[in-house]
């Protein structure tokens, strides 16, 4: 098992700077924060998810656990302990889920959500998890790739399945019955046989989640018990220093990913707050959802965040209750923080960073004050974690404040790309290292900061040029409401930036008019050399652009002109 002893490493590992927590003799930093002993990772190597997730359920059985924000309907945490008891029951004795088997769930965020995920746990069965949106071809390629036995399926999205044969039970009741429900399932097995008790280790694989695929194919992250069990009790750290018991969190983040599942779906459960889901993210529903039940943690994507500095106001609703918001999943620009505060000076917002492969955790910052004073940076390395900035040329490790790939290593980095070990052996090292392929650096004082995807840096001239940069630059303007910039060809300069940006409603800014404000800003290798307006921004469900969509669509447009 793992095991980080913060004052033996300081004392083995000299010279090391209690600042920046760089070592320079072994060219690795060391998280500053100190795990207390409440939050201590357990090293039980027989603890599975579920049974730790639920030792963790408040006393008071009546605490209310989740409300659905379009019916209004409660589910508190005794029901939910006795559901998730009795669907894994009818998993096992019924439908013959065993250890190792994988389980597909296609659904929105539901109240069942949780119930389903860890009922699978409980068996010892591994949870593979799909958003609802995706095509059948999607759908079918998935459920080839995970292996899945069984699906769970929205009723909606019950046709998409048909086709693969995969037999599904349903999240709630079709009019005409002929397909199982899971609420069925738990109405029908409250007196069923008891489950018996499953071996499973820590070490085993507990979910695949399949990696966003924004500038490639989307892979298969295979995450074991103990990596959801570290990243639970990071979670307890990071919400013992912003929240409390008493709060209210709103879950607009999808619990397919793996930001709503560690959050919503597994984490906040160990913490006991009340959570309130909606099914999908609607702006104006989610001001209502605030209001309505006083919310005040809004674990959020930038552009949820840029759409509140933006139109908020217009939307006349009562965000006095927000005490606590947290942006995640993709980089949070400077100006967009900034603007933020102006207009919410009563709100935390704190910036975190991590990664599917590292089961969602990384940096995060632990004061209010350190956020504010470190716009730019995504916070310090959590509890656990050791980082490294590799030189992309040489392939060496880097002194505070020198840019190069950041390298994570903790116990919650996963065990490995499903079914493909080239792809594992290129992101982790035989050491555990996991290559982020994020450029990033680390300051003095030991605040970590992205600057941009390395795949997705545009090559100008020689020189680099960070999209990221040029986003914030063009978010700035007054009458672009999102943008995003792309590298295009160029036979003389090797690649362009080309920005697509969505205006406001109402505005006829010009091409001319985007590239000169751009200029203005930048410097000259940086400038923007060609607009395209559009009516949206394609972004994946955590809110990360999919430059590969916008990529495709600009090759097509030169082709189209030939």
């Amino acid at each position: 098992m793992w095991s980080s002893n913060e004052e033996e490493y300081k004392k083995s590992q000299p010279p090391y700077d209690n600042r920046s927590g760089y070592n320079s003799r072994e060219g690795l930093y060391h998280s500053l924060v100190k795990l207390g002993t409440k939050h201590e990772i357990p090293t039980s190597p027989d603890l599975n998810t579920a049974n730790y997730v639920l030792s963790q359920f408040p006393l008071a059985e009546g605490k209310i656990a989740f409300i659905d924000s379009g019916s209004d309907r409660s589910v508190s945490y005794g029901e939910l302990r006795r559901s998730i008891y009795s669907l894994a029951s009818a998993l096992f004795h019924e439908h013959e889920v065993r250890k190792g088997d994988v389980v597909f769930v296609l659904s929105p965020n539901t109240t069942l959500y949780s119930t389903i995920c860890l009922a699978v746990l409980s068996v010892g069965a591994v949870v593979t998890t799909a958003n609802s949106i995706n095509t059948e071809s999607e759908i079918s390629k998935q459920l080839r790739d995970s292996g899945a036995k069984l699906a769970i399926s929205a009723p909606e999205e019950l046709h998409k399945l048909v086709p693969t044969g995969v037999p599904t039970i349903l999240t709630s009741r079709l009019s005409d019955g002929n397909v199982l429900s899971v609420e069925e399932v738990i109405e029908g097995c409250y007196n069923s046989p008891e489950l018996p008790q499953i071996p499973v280790a820590q070490s085993d694989t507990a979910t695949i989640l399949y990696s966003s695929g924004t500038t490639g194919i989307s892979k298969g992250v295979v995450l074991t018990h103990a990596n959801l069990i570290s990243i639970m009790r990071l979670l307890f750290w990071q919400v013992d220093v912003t929240a409390s018991q008493d709060d209210i969190f709103l879950a607009i983040i999808p619990m397919f990913h793996i930001y709503g599942l560690m959050f919503f779906g597994l984490g906040l459960l160990c913490v006991g707050v009340t959570t309130v889901l909606m099914q999908k993210y609607d702006f104006q529903a989610m001001l209502v959802a605030i209001q309505k039940h006083k919310v005040n943690n809004l674990p959020a994507v930038p552009p949820v965040i840029l759409a509140l500095v933006k139109y908020s106001r217009k939307a006349r609703c009562d965000l006095s209750s927000l005490r606590r918001v947290v942006s995640g999943a993709a980089p949070l620009s400077k100006e967009v923080a900034q603007e933020f505060r102006k207009m919410f000076p009563w709100v935390e917002l704190r910036q975190g960073y991590g990664l599917t492969e590292s089961s969602g955790g990384a940096t995060f910052f632990a004061s209010d004050k350190d956020a504010k004073a470190h716009p730019d940076s995504c916070g310090k390395l959590i509890p656990t974690f050791f980082a490294k900035v590799v030189d992309t040329e040489t392939g060496k490790p880097l002194p505070p404040h020198k840019e190069g790939e950041l390298w994570f290593k903790s116990p919650t980095i996963m065990k490995g790309y499903l079914g493909n070990l080239e792809a594992t052996s290129a992101t982790i090292d035989s050491e555990g290292w996991l290559r982020t392929g994020d450029l990033g650096y680390i300051d003095e004082n030991g605040f970590v900061y992205i600057i941009e995807r390395i795949k997705e840096l545009i090559k100008h001239n020689g020189y680099q040029v960070a999209p990221a940069e040029l986003e914030s630059v063009l978010l700035s303007h007054p009458l672009i409401a999102d943008a995003a910039v792309i590298p295009v060809e160029d036979e003389e300069t090797g690649q362009i930036p080309m920005a697509y940006v969505v205006r406001t409603a109402g505005s006829e800014l010009s091409e001319d008019q985007v590239i000169e404000f751009v200029a203005g800003q930048v410097a000259p290798y940086k400038k923007v050399r060609r607009v395209r307006f559009i009516d949206t921004i394609p972004k994946s469900a955590s809110g990360k652009i999919l430059r590969k969509d916008l990529v495709s669509q600009s090759k097509r447009q030169v082709v189209s002109k030939l």
